[in-house]
């Protein structure tokens, strides 16, 4: 199995924001243009890489696998004696933005400003927001610019990405930003490195979709474009740690988690349930009681509706600049997906059945 951390590095370095995610898009059109039969983008600008399977009568069925590579960030909101007040782009906690380095895309000079979080002092904030966790709305990105430099460079709406850099943990572990959802992709990866050794009946689509941060607007449109005949998301999950031990956690390193709930077909959850204890992959399952918060609660309410399945890996520090997860688990999430499409029968969807 290729080496996929040099790949992953390189999609953690970038931004690719909800809405702009072209700069994730380009590393990930290079990587599977020579493992795919044709390469191209959605009218929202979702990547999709088709590889066509061996069935030769008839329409072939198809499986879309799709992970989002848009990422959270910011976004200025005002300029203030050349400091920039942000709000968010997704979901993020305030509690850990503070001393974040971040990048400005800073529109009015076309260029990326190393910037850091900062929040005035408590005795400068207004009564009761000093001695706790500061608002958002308190925050703010110094450049180290003059104001009159600032004002030269950045305009208000310019977005702003985290400026971590990934590293490599002990313990076979990578953190970084953006491993929600960029882990995703390159498991994707390595189920089409897979492929190039197997046979499948089925088309694949490997879809890499926009603005699942957001709006689901990838998952949306490309679904009613490709129109599946079933569909996978593959996504992240919550990982064991400090303070974060019940049941909606899961520890890295030890597998992957397959998704039980009302987004969730029960027939593809006991087809990925097989494949996984076939080839000794190890899994648990993750219950997702009311919305999966995954691109599979679009999936499945599109056109006449589409059976969905929630695949996810473990990570610790869900929507940080500083997330983690374990490669091995990548690479187990990868290999599923592979022997999963690889398993898919002629006849399978003629089998599934609400039971």
């Amino acid at each position: 199995m290729s080496d996929i951390l040099p790949f992953l590095k390189s999609l953690i370095s970038v931004s690719g924001l909800s809405g702009d995610e072209t700069p994730a898009a380009e590393l990930i059109k290079k990587q599977w243009a020579p493992l795919v039969d044709e390469l191209s983008q959605s009218s929202l600008a979702s990547v999709h890489g088709l590889k066509r399977g061996t069935l030769k009568k008839g329409v072939r069925p198809s499986v879309m696998i799709a992970t989002h590579m848009d990422a959270i960030g910011m976004m200025v909101t005002r300029i203030v004696d050349g400091f920039l007040y942000i709000t968010n782009i997704g979901g993020i906690d305030s509690r850990v933005l503070p001393g974040t380095p971040v990048t400005v895309h800073a529109s009015a000079s076309k260029e990326e400003l190393y910037g850091v979080i900062v929040m005035p002092p408590a005795n400068l904030l207004p009564d009761g927001e000093g001695g706790g966790v500061v608002s958002m709305k308190y925050l703010f990105i110094d450049t180290g610019l003059t104001p009159a430099e600032v004002s030269k460079r950045v305009r208000v709406g310019d977005r702003v990405s985290f400026g971590t850099e990934p590293i490599e943990m002990s313990g076979g572990t990578v953190s970084g930003h953006t491993l929600d959802n960029r882990a995703s992709v390159a498991a994707l990866t390595i189920c089409l490195e897979e492929l190039r050794s197997k046979s499948h009946s089925w088309d694949l689509w490997a879809v890499a979709t926009v603005q699942e941060e957001t709006v689901f607007g990838g998952a949306y449109t490309s679904t009613f474009q490709l129109r599946p005949t079933i569909a996978i998301a593959l996504d992240m999950t919550f990982g064991k740690g400090a303070g974060a031990s019940g049941y909606q956690t899961f520890p890295l390193g030890k597998g992957v988690t397959l998704g039980i709930g009302p987004s969730v077909h029960p027939f593809l959850y006991k087809r990925f349930k097989e494949v996984a204890e076939r080839f000794e992959i190890p899994v648990s399952d993750d219950l997702m009681p009311e919305y999966s918060s995954t691109d599979a609660d679009a999936m499945q309410l599109t056109a006449e509706g589409i059976p969905t399945m929630v695949v996810s890996i473990p990570q610790r520090y869900m929507h940080t600049a500083v997330e983690l997860v374990a490669l091995k688990d990548i690479q187990r999430a990868g290999r599923l997906l592979a022997e999963f499409v690889a398993s898919l029968e002629e006849d399978f969807i003629e089998r599934i059945v609400w039971d």
